[in-house]
């Protein structure tokens, strides 16, 4: 067994604390990382505090890992030691559906293995990366290219794939006019690679305070979301909007703002049900619909795209032992736009 230490959850009350516990030995086909960077996700809070259904404890959590690797299993062809590489939101599928084989692991019918608080084949619970180190399939993890900034490349792994995934998969290119639906850790990822894919971008905020941050990561336009005037004038006028908003929210205003024919794409999951008019959707044969994050080869893809257009998360980065603060400041929106921590710190 690999001894391993690292941040945890123990209940949902209680803050974070230090943890050790054991990883498996890698087998034939692992690859052990030395963990580097771990992003901090609204994700890893919820999950913390069972507020998307009972979690397993103790969890660590994370699954925005960037590590060096320091050893590989003998059956390992893409990775030595010594490379950098990333690790994502899941570590495991059944290689054997439609989806795993048309490259879609995240959609697995039987279930996709999570990077944290999820049983695994092994018999265990999934430990993330708030750690020292982690032992993956190699097919899940991820090569770097050279130069890059690691720690801001480290939110790409579920920041980054959560928005160019729909991005991509509903076409969004040159000449498409585009909607982005807040400006936060997925809001500001959903704009760089919008504007980066040519689109005319369209930035939604509830806060006027944000329209230079806007207009610095690449909106044409800013718009304040809760003035019903300065909605009025983008009504029919978007093919697409990436609503990255978390916090219950008014959907049919924004469905309001798209083309006959047009989408929009939720991605931020609020825990309370989206009311959604019937009219809305009539009206103009619009379209309502959701996205996770991308599969393997997407996520190799965007972050080699990433890579090559220097595109990267604006982040903070801190101590692990500053955790604690960080979540609460990720409760209250007091960051830009994503934390990371160096776990070269711990």
């Amino acid at each position: 067994m690999i001894a391993s230490h690292g941040y945890a959850a123990f209940d949902p009350r209680s803050p974070l604390a230090p943890y050790s516990f054991e990883r498996r030995d890698p087998s034939a086909t692992d690859v052990v990382l030395e963990i580097l960077y771990s992003g901090i996700c609204h994700s890893d809070i919820h999950q913390a505090r069972s507020e998307w259904g009972p979690s397993n404890y103790p969890m660590v959590p994370g699954h925005e890992i960037i590590g060096r690797v320091i050893t590989v299993g003998k059956d390992v062809t893409r990775f030595k030691e010594g490379d950098l590489a990333g690790v994502g939101v899941i570590i495991d599928s059944c290689h054997q559906c439609a989806p795993c084989k048309a490259n879609l692991e995240v959609f697995c019918e039987k279930g996709s293995t999570e990077t944290y608080g999820k049983p695994d084949k092994y018999g265990a619970i999934t430990m993330g990366g708030y750690s020292n180190n982690i032992v993956v399939e190699e097919a899940f993890v991820y090569t770097l290219a050279s130069g890059i900034d690691l720690a801001a490349t480290a939110p790409l792994l579920c920041a980054g794939i959560t928005t160019y995934s729909p991005l991509r998969h509903w076409g969004v290119t040159k000449g498409k006019r585009v909607g982005v639906v807040g400006l936060g850790g997925l809001g500001h990822m959903g704009l760089k690679f919008a504007h980066s894919f040519g689109a005319h971008v369209v930035q939604f905020t509830t806060s006027l305070s944000k329209k230079e941050d806007a207009l610095r990561l690449g909106a044409d336009e800013v718009v304040l979301s809760k003035d019903p005037d300065a909605m009025a004038k983008y009504a029919s006028s978007l093919d697409f909007i990436l609503d990255t908003v978390s916090a219950p929210h008014d959907v049919n205003a924004l469905l309001a703002l798209l083309k006959i024919d047009g989408t929009l794409c939720t991605v931020g999951i609020p825990d309370k049900p989206i009311q959604v008019a019937a009219f809305s959707l009539c009206i103009g044969r619009r379209s309502l619909a959701g996205s996770a994050i991308g599969g393997i080869k997407e996520t190799q893809e965007m972050l080699d795209y990433s890579a090559e257009h220097g595109i990267v998360s604006d982040i903070e980065l801190i101590p692990p032992d500053k955790v604690n603060e960080a979540f609460d400041r990720v409760v209250k929106s007091d960051v830009k736009y994503r934390f990371v921590m160096d776990m070269g710190k711990l």
